[in-house]
This record gives structure tokens, sequence and C-alpha cells, in this order.
């Protein structure tokens, strides 16, 4: 058993995860889960298992709960695993190695492999998807914000974007599962916006999705990856809708004049952009600009 590693793991209702992620790393010295008082066995399999098991009031989200989480660990080194993360073999071998050798660094950012609805995703900017993960106690802070990086203090190990190094993410599985963390995450997304002194605007609705989808279909060749790169864009643009929606609903529904030339206007600047990104990859050898031609009639 390698000395000197606490494992954290944040849970809520995870009882389907929790046995992987914990056999993943029984390799280490402690395994601690901080659950915020689960309806299902989450804690009860955690404890079978051999887990030193406490609780954090329920959030909508994880990083409230972190930080709490990361001060119950006992030893000087800690890695944080998501309860639907698993460490590979060889990420295992190469953690135990950094804790026993090194002297210099403080914490170590570890390649994330996501898996989506079945596939590994590898591009729309899901991989490498670094994640600082390993790290000495007291030199890796998390905020409260939503899918916020953490702070970081002292002198940093990347690893190499390797399979073999990998914390193996079963990210979504169904698009239902995607849908009802795009309207949990969403609500706390749009107050933290509100709270940034945001003021809506009804044009946020037609240029932050359309930029969201241009970001991660084409400018991070969300294509490369077939339809489920599509699909994720196309969902992850929605999200961006439904986040100034909320903002919207917040306000009381507040209308605002708004003429069809109006939303014309903004439409056609977002096609530009659109089209702008169909004629740069038309234009590369990608394989994906020959279904452009096919796509626009062209032979």
């Amino acid at each position: 058993m390698v000395s000197q590693i606490s494992v954290v793991i944040n849970t809520f209702n995870e009882e389907k995860n929790i046995r992987s992620a914990i056999k993943s790393v029984d390799w280490a010295d402690e395994i601690l889960v901080c659950d915020m008082y689960s309806e299902d066995k989450t804690s009860e399999i955690a404890k079978k298992m051999g887990a030193k098991v406490v609780f954090h009031k329920r959030e909508g989200f994880v990083e409230p709960a972190r930080n709490f989480a990361i001060s119950k660990a006992s030893n000087e080194w800690v890695l944080v695993l998501d309860a639907d993360e698993i460490i590979s073999p060889d990420l295992a071998k190469r953690i135990q190695e950094i804790v026993k050798k090194t002297k210099s660094h403080d914490f170590i950012q570890i390649p994330r492999k996501n898996i989506i609805f079945g596939k590994w995703m590898r591009a729309a900017g899901w991989w490498p998807d670094y994640q600082v993960r390993l790290f000495k106690k007291g030199q890796v802070i998390w905020s409260d914000m939503i899918h916020s990086q953490p702070e970081t203090t002292g002198q940093g190990l990347t690893l190499p974007p390797e399979e073999k190094y990998t914390i193996v993410h079963n990210n979504y599985q169904t698009i239902s599962q995607f849908v009802e963390r795009i309207n949990r995450y969403t609500t706390v997304e749009s107050e933290e916006l509100i709270r940034t002194g945001y003021k809506f605007s009804w044009k946020d609705l037609i240029e932050k999705p359309v930029s969201e989808f241009l970001s991660r279909f084409f400018a991070n060749r969300g294509f490369e990856d077939g339809l489920h790169g599509l699909v994720l864009s196309l969902l992850q643009s929605f999200s961006f809708i439904i986040v100034y929606l909320k903002v919207w609903e917040k306000g009381r529904f507040k209308e605002e004049n708004i003429t069809i030339s109006d939303v014309k206007l903004e439409t056609e600047r977002s096609g530009q952009s659109i089209n702008y990104w169909f004629k740069e990859i038309a234009k590369s050898k990608s394989p994906f600009s020959n279904f452009l031609k096919i796509f626009r009639g062209n032979k």
C-alpha cells in the first residue's frame, strides 16, 4: 500500500459508480468519500469498501464541497476523483512514483479521457482536458464557482497526453442525463451571471449559443468526432440558450421591443460567422471538407 496519499471523492446519489471509482484507487493510504446526503446507497457502499465517509450539506454542484472534503484528508498528497471517474492502472503506478520520488513539484496536471454516449471524445475541447487532481495539501484551492479551475501555488508537473496516463471519465451516458444536468447547472450559471452584474439582452440568445457551437464544432474541430461531435456541440450551445433564458426569467420575463429587422440583422451576423467556418474547412484537407461539398451540392 502506498503511503502519504489520500483520495478524495465527492458524491451525491452515485451508487452505480462509486464501486469502480474506489476499486481503481484501492492502493491508496486513505480513501475519503464526502457525500451530500445521498438518497441511495452511496455512503453504505463506500463504507463497506473501506472508505472513510464524511458529509457535507447538499449543493447543486460539487465545488462548494470540494475544499471541505480536502480539508478532511489526513495525508500530505491528495488525489481528487469524481465518482464517475476511474484511475487507469498505468496512471496509478505513475502517481505512486511521483509521490515517492518528487521533491520539486507541488501539483500535477493529469489528462482526462471523456467517454460520452459511448465514445472517447478527442475533439471539441474534450481532449486532453487536463485536470489538476494530484497535489500537496494546501497547494490547490477551488473556488465556489461552478466548473471553476482551481487556484494553484508552487511548481507544477504536466503528464503527457497519453491514454495510459488518463483519468477515465465515464461522462454523459444518455441524452436524458445531459438534459437533466443542463437544467441543474444552468440555474447555478444564471445566478452567477447575475451576480457579476450582467443585464439580459435578447441578442445573447442568438449570439452566445452560435458562438459556443462555432467554437466547439469548428474552431476546436468537433467535426472530427463525427456525429458525436455535432450532437455535443449542439447540446452545449443549447445550454447557453437556457442560461440566458433563466436570467430573463429571474427578471420576471421583462418585455423588450424587437422587430423582425432586429432579428434578421442578428441572424445574418451569425450566418456570416457560420459561412466563414464552412469556407475555411472546405479549403482544408480535412475529410470533413468532402462532406461539405456534398452538403452544399458541389460536385
